[in-house]
């Protein structure tokens, strides 16, 4: 037995957890100052996680308490532009060493750990900025909006798209009804499910570096031998720990569709790929979604595609001339009056040309969604992307990959498109899929023992 693993260690979390639990509301409520200044424990300090640490240390209230990541060699960048700050290997000694000293904690680690550090975090009445996809699973999605709910703790996801300019200004047409109610939405990426790979089945075993606590890498996972393919970055191919190119880029592509026209939960959802296995997502996959119509909408349901993987409309669909092309990566809303272009990123596009020639752009302003976050937690306010909305976004995303999972069959060479995909019937509600309830078992995971995550 380690000394990471003693009973001492693990009664003394547990006690700390306790007695967290036990306090149960913000920490950053139970100041007298409110000149306090916010004080921020960060979990993942590279990649995006400094990209976070960076932005939310540029808010004038912040001061940051902990630093927290399973690779020692990773706290380069941080400590250079924030020193002094303590360093951690396990999220749940910081939280438990820190107590007090911490009123929100910022979560950048890969996908399968997010739900387990943001839900202890919340458990422990701080405050969360958590990096999209917001979880892996439909499951981890719905107990996080729902444990946000409970601790009444400021939340944010990490698609920070969603505060910029020209999402904001994407949205507020279609809400505006510049292209009228809308029939249907194409959205799509360039990149495909296991483009960092190239791999099918898992590496070959190496070594374990003496920096890297691969433990807790693997937390809730399913324990495998360490490879370079999984740490520090190409964890996303692999569906123990990542989301392809859907759980990618999904939370941040669908975002504004969400938001433009209140989506919730689809109907149903079916999906067809390029061909899939039990390990590694797949090159490139279409997601049918259905929703429930609304007063935007021109039907009573809305019909939303996802492709990625290269795969795109038809240019045509959006009536643009023939010398410009879809971007890369987007979405096209087709409305009852026109057709509304947002590439990722860039500022939305109005079609056919000769129909909004002339057109009135409203002035639109662009927000740091960092500081958003923190402004709402020092005010006890509320976020626009809090996991009330973000939860439901997330479940919607993974929904997706639970039907690329069950799209297993052969490819028509004729067609490009799959033989039988299973169509999902999905209650919201209930988290039941009422048609293929063998399938149920997808909306959640396996945890390795001792990594147990309990429901809000």
């Amino acid at each position: 037995m380690s000394d990471t693993d003693s009973p001492s260690r693990r009664s003394f979390l547990k006690q700390s957890a306790l007695a967290a639990s036990t306090l149960g509301f913000p920490a950053i409520l139970r100041a007298a100052n409110p000149n306090s200044k916010l004080q921020v424990a960060s979990v993942g300090v590279n990649g995006m996680g400094f990209s976070d640490i960076k932005n939310i240390g540029t808010h004038a209230a912040v001061k940051f308490v902990g630093f927290c990541d399973i690779d020692s060699t990773r706290f380069d960048k941080a400590d250079e532009a924030f020193p002094g700050v303590p360093h951690f290997a396990d999220f749940r000694e910081m939280l438990a060493q820190l107590g007090d000293k911490v009123d929100a904690v910022s979560v950048a680690t890969p996908d399968h750990m997010h739900a387990s550090v943001a839900m202890a975090a919340m458990r422990a009445g701080k405050h969360v900025y958590c990096q999209k996809p917001l979880a892996q699973t439909v499951w981890e999605a719905r107990q996080m909006r729902l444990l946000a709910e409970k601790t009444g703790v400021v939340t944010q996801m990490g698609n920070q798209i969603h505060s910029n300019l020209e999402y904001r200004l994407g949205t507020r047409l279609i809400k505006e009804g510049a292209i009228g109610k809308i029939k249907e939405v194409h959205s799509w990426v360039a990149v495909t499910g296991n483009e960092r790979t190239k791999l099918l089945e898992p590496p070959a075993p190496e070594k374990v570096p003496d920096h890297v606590n691969w433990d807790l890498w693997i937390g809730v996972a399913p324990m495998r031998d360490y490879a370079p393919s999984y740490h520090p970055f190409v964890w996303r191919d692999w569906q123990d720990f990542g989301g392809g190119a859907l759980g990618d880029f999904g939370c941040h592509i669908l975002d504004p569709v969400f938001t433009a026209l209140g989506l919730n939960a689809p109907l149903t959802v079916v999906a067809q790929n390029s061909g899939i296995n039990r390990h590694i997502w797949p090159t490139h996959q279409q997601v049918e979604y259905v929703f429930p119509g609304n007063e935007l909408t021109s039907g009573k349901t809305l019909k939303v595609t996802w492709t990625d993987g290269g795969l795109r409309p038809d240019r045509k669909l959006a009536k643009m001339p023939p010398e410009l092309d879809l971007p890369k990566s987007g979405s096209l809303f087709i409305g009852e009056e026109g057709n509304l272009v947002l590439a990722h990123v860039a500022g939305p596009r109005l079609y056919p040309l000769e129909k909004f020639q002339g057109f009135n752009y409203p002035k639109e302003q662009g927000l740091s969604h960092w500081h958003v976050w923190v402004d709402a937690c020092l005010s006890g306010g509320k976020t626009s992307d809090g996991f009330h909305y973000a939860g439901p976004l997330a479940e919607t995303v993974q929904l997706g990959n639970v039907a690329t999972r069950l799209a297993v069959g052969q490819i028509d060479q004729r067609t490009g498109r799959m033989e039988k995909p299973k169509l999902i019937e999905w209650d919201a509600a209930n988290m039941r899929i009422p048609n293929m309830p063998e399938a149920e078992p997808l909306l959640t995971r396996q945890y390795r023992a001792g990594w147990e995550l309990a429901p809000a």
